[in-house]
């Protein structure tokens, strides 16, 4: 449910993003008198569009960056499971000692209780601590996939001179001569094992 979730906001965040970049940096200039190729509509605006959710799930980059969240989540949850696990069993201890009369003084108690308040919290901080981690890192790996994505698009729009590159989830029907999906993937892809494989 969380790995859904995680690359569905990532797809959405991207997806934004790149709209937002391009319809801010691209090419504002009608070209009317030129047609260009089958990509033009008759206004002559050159379109494009690609289906992020598609290219996210298929990017390399995009799979690495998951699983390696996915790692650290693990990693997370088992630390902080292995503190409340310990935390349950010391309040499991005390409660039975308490029943049982074990404590020698009520004031022995209360210190027992006090200290077992102290854990309790320190277990509510480290969880709150784990869960910034993941939420900072999430935003992070958010952030890298927009770059990646966002810069490649500009370097390939230099020589295709689109007007417009949408986001395929806010188009309900669409020409698939438009959609550059596939290409975008690929070469996306490309960089991303060429520059790993530098490393």
């Amino acid at each position: 449910m969380k790995n859904t979730s995680l690359v569905l906001n990532i797809v959405l965040f991207v997806a934004v993003a790149v709209i937002y970049v391009l319809h801010f940096s691209g090419n504002k200039t009608a070209k009317t008198s030129e047609a260009t190729n089958d990509k033009t509509d008759p206004q002559g605006f050159k379109i494009a569009y690609i289906k992020t959710d598609s290219l996210i799930l298929n990017y390399d980059m995009a799979q690495e960056l998951h699983d390696n969240f996915t790692k650290q989540q693990e990693a997370f949850t088992k630390e902080y499971g292995t503190k409340r696990s310990s935390f349950e069993s010391q309040v499991a201890a005390f409660q039975e000692k308490v029943q049982r009369g074990g404590f020698l003084t009520q004031e022995r108690a209360i210190q027992e209780r006090d200290r077992l308040a102290g854990v309790e919290q320190d277990v509510a901080r480290l969880d709150q601590e784990l869960s910034n981690k993941l939420a900072q890192l999430q935003a992070q790996n958010n952030q890298q996939l927009l770059d990646s994505v966002i810069n490649y698009l500009k370097i390939y729009n230099k020589d295709r001179k689109y007007n417009y590159i949408f986001n395929a989830g806010e188009i309900l029907v669409g020409d698939e001569a438009h959609n550059i999906t596939k290409e975008i993937l690929t070469d996306l892809n490309a960089r991303y094992n060429a520059a790993k494989g530098k490393k």
